[in-house]
């Protein structure tokens, strides 16, 4: 079975060409696999979100190969690497990125919306059906702004799995959310990891999130020191 992300020996500079070029990325291998979940530790500063960047197609490494479902990325012009994107991966932030005068239905639809190119019966169907997966039917049709936070990070991720990704990029989503918020965010995000069979990176702080994962990914200043199952005594 071909590995839903592989990384080879990926570098990632910024100003570069400048004296003050930067390399924050130093060699990364990774592979994921299909339905792993796996958290990514490591200090701030350390480059854990500009490796999710790289892996979501938002940013291009320096050097080294990125290959996404079989795909070798780097030289893929930006339309393509929109088109792979868009269909293969979906995304959480600490921040939720809704529209606020949309509703929550609203939300959900526009990545659908944005592939249609207009509103039919079945996106909204989609849409209502992703809701109801994170238990938020009741307020489908509350404008984003009205929810509470936690309301907010469930619809950002309904919206997230919205064009059935493969891999879900999930860069710190319980960071802003009290403890009972934030366990019932992951909990769904590992039924989606468990019941789809949806590859899961999963930026996190939290020692005892990580332990709930399949392994752990520690990123130390640009680089990979280990990614070994998550059964570890972790410091965050």
């Amino acid at each position: 079975m071909v590995p839903v992300v592989q990384l080879h020996g990926v570098c990632k500079s910024f100003n570069v060409g400048r004296p003050n070029e930067t390399e924050v990325l130093h060699g990364i291998d990774l592979v994921l696999e299909r339905g792993e979940f796996c958290a990514v530790m490591g200090p701030s500063g350390s480059g854990k979100s500009t490796l999710l960047n790289i892996v979501g197609l938002l940013d291009r490494p320096t050097s080294g190969r990125l290959t996404v479902r079989g795909d070798e990325t780097t030289q893929l012009d930006d339309a393509a690497l929109t088109r792979l994107r868009g269909h293969t991966i979906g995304f959480v932030f600490q921040y939720h990125y809704l529209i606020s005068a949309f509703t929550a239905l609203e939300n959900v639809m526009m990545p659908l919306l944005s592939d249609a190119g207009f509103p039919n019966q079945a996106i909204e169907r989609r849409a209502a059906d992703l809701l109801e997966s994170v238990q938020l039917t009741p307020w489908r049709d509350q404008p984003a702004a009205q929810l509470s936070g936690g309301q907010q990070q469930r619809v950002a991720l309904a919206r997230a799995l919205a064009m059935k990704p493969a891999l879900l990029l999930a860069d710190e989503p319980t960071g802003n959310l009290d403890s009972a918020s934030a366990d019932a965010v992951f909990n769904l995000i590992r039924e989606v990891n468990q019941t789809e069979g949806t590859s899961v990176l999963f930026v996190t702080h939290n020692p005892s999130l990580a332990q709930r994962c399949d392994r752990i990914i520690r990123v130390v200043d640009g680089r990979i020191v280990d990614g070994s199952s998550a059964a570890l005594d972790l410091q965050p």
